[in-house]
């Protein structure tokens, strides 16, 4: 486990030359907030908009996940727990205001940036109708 990428992978890398081929730009390993060792793989701190590239073996992917044929009670406790950790760190990162979006290694590149712009618009959106409503109350004429 000691030699498998934490940060850096291809899938990662992939995604984040198509976002900054589109013009954004982000964080990548940004410490999550009152949670020692856990970091976002690309984090859009304006935005508050933080994404994960999981590996489908580590994190339990619907499609692909497997479990080793030695040591299978070892591994299931531990992907099991892996996958209760991403839920932990989702929850406590939607209590502070972020965004999480998640998406699995097979996926897309391409797919993936859409997904990320589609939801990084649709927060943008949003602040933009919260920020118009609590402007300065309308100036009315005098009667």
């Amino acid at each position: 486990m000691s030699r498998q990428r934490r940060r850096d992978t291809g899938p990662e890398l992939a995604i984040r030359k198509l976002l900054h081929a589109r013009g954004f730009r982000y964080r990548v390993a940004w410490p999550i907030p009152d949670m020692r060792r856990r970091t976002i793989d690309i984090a859009f701190t304006r935005a508050r908009v933080a994404v994960f590239i999981d590996g489908c073996f580590w994190h339990g992917c619907p499609q692909h996940r497997t479990l080793p044929a030695s040591n299978t009670e070892w591994w299931s406790r531990k992907l099991a727990t892996n996958t209760a950790r991403d839920a932990v760190t989702a929850a406590h990162l939607a209590d502070l205001g972020w965004t999480v979006v998640r998406v699995w290694e097979h996926e897309s590149a391409v797919e993936a940036v859409e997904r990320i712009v589609a939801r990084m618009r649709s927060v943008a959106a949003s602040a933009e109708r919260v920020s118009e409503g609590s402007g300065a109350p309308e100036q009315r004429p005098l009667a």
